[in-house]
């Protein structure tokens, strides 16, 4: 063969190979995730991207959906309502038809928003909106739509699981409330006075307080006034470095006054409580390696040794698998007959099964009450965030016996 004739063959090749490639690419089920990749809460942001990128390659690697791969496009909301609105508009352009977000009840309803505009505007080329961590109830209560799913139980749900750990509590007679001022931490704080005046009406709120998010460096002041209360108890709906700075506080002080905090198994949390937050914090989980027998414990193993970093959401797993099962049982990967798809899915998961629920196409999960204690002892095999520290089980909440009433009911359009 000549050199000319091989130089040609070659090229060919080239082409062949090169157009292969670029039809797989474009052939990609593209997923945008827009969360905090910088600033105060970029470690919350940077979890969901690794969880999500490490569940949607495991699938990849078992055959993906359709005969396709899922392609992960990550997108900085940097914590702003406003630059996630402009992400959205972003994801869109790009081809993404499905959209993940979670951090912040706040930029959720940015998202909700924005999609569902889109959607009016565009109805031959919708997107769907797949919540995995934003817990506002009002996002599948009066503000629900048929393009929103959330893959976590809602504020409601876990502020009654909270609450049902305080009630058996009697040594709690006095609590005082700190949350962030946003939309989450006012629905918190609604919820804990309501369901403790039904639940322990002996309870007395002795203070509340609502702070700026992500913006305060020292919380002694707050604590201050926790301790001239004398509270046995502090409730808040804290995360990332809001809860890990109060926790420190509380904790300078010598102070024994427990902490309630839903959110405290978040990324980062248990590290910077560390010793801070041993046989005081409690937490809800939906899932934990420290239950029995967990079928998810060798895939969290695996995620850790390759991203040194727990896996500790387990909306990152429920919520690839779910969608993949969707498009499997759709045909196709237009956003509308995954809709239909996904409003009757159920899933045998590590903890049991869920499902969505399709009325308001809110997620009924199980629910595990949980405190931060010593490695070691009975319950506590596995530590979080190499502290020493991991979850212990205090309470479980079987969601299936006690589901939130329906006050939305979705339409498809």
């Amino acid at each position: 063969m000549s050199a000319t004739l091989t130089a040609a063959v070659r090229f060919l090749l080239c082409l062949l190979l090169c157009s292969v490639g670029a039809a797989r690419a474009a052939d990609a089920i593209r997923i945008a995730l827009i969360e905090p990749l910088s600033g105060p809460f970029a470690n919350i942001g940077l979890s969901a991207l690794h969880g999500f990128q490490w569940e949607f390659d495991r699938i990849n690697a078992q055959g993906g959906a359709l005969g396709r791969a899922f392609e992960l496009i990550p997108l900085d909301n940097k914590s702003s309502p406003q630059e996630t609105g402009l992400q959205v508009q972003g994801a869109i352009s790009r081809g993404a038809r499905f959209i993940i977000q979670g951090a912040g009840s706040n930029n959720a309803h940015a998202v909700s928003d924005a999609v569902a505009k889109h959607n009016v505007r565009n109805p031959d080329q919708p997107v769907l909106f797949l919540n995995q961590g934003a817990l506002d109830p009002a996002l599948t209560e009066e503000k629900c739509h048929y393009w929103h799913f959330r893959f976590v139980p809602h504020g409601h749900m876990i502020m009654e699981a909270v609450t049902d750990t305080i009630q058996r509590n009697t040594a709690i007679k006095r609590v005082y409330i700190i949350n962030q001022d946003y939309v989450w931490g006012h629905s918190v704080a609604k919820d804990a006075k309501a369901m403790l005046a039904r639940k322990r009406p002996d309870i007395q709120v002795v203070g509340e307080d609502l702070h700026a998010l992500g913006k305060v460096k020292d919380f002694a002041p707050y604590v201050a006034k926790v301790a001239a209360a004398k509270a046995d108890a502090i409730i808040t709906g804290n995360w990332g470095n809001d809860l890990a700075l109060l926790v420190k506080a509380a904790n300078a002080t010598r102070m024994t006054t427990q902490v309630y905090a839903p959110l405290a198994g978040l990324q980062g949390a248990p590290a910077m409580i560390g010793a801070a937050g041993a046989s005081r914090v409690h937490a809800i989980n939906f899932w934990h390696p420290n239950l029995e027998n967990s079928p998810l414990l060798s895939n969290a193993m695996a995620f850790k040794a390759k991203y040194k970093e727990d896996f500790a959401w387990l909306p990152f797993h429920v919520l690839p698998e779910l969608l993949a099962q969707a498009l499997r049982k759709a045909g196709t990967d237009e956003p509308r007959k995954v809709a239909e798809a996904l409003r009757a899915a159920r899933f045998k998961g590590p903890t049991g099964e869920v499902w969505i629920r399709p009325e308001d196409h809110q997620m009924i999960m199980p629910i595990y009450a949980t405190l931060f204690a010593k490695a070691g002892q009975p319950g506590v095999q596995y530590d979080a965030e190499n502290t020493t520290f991991g979850w212990k089980t205090e309470g479980y909440f079987d969601a299936a016996k006690n589901p939130p009433p329906v006050l939305c009911r979705v339409t498809p359009p």
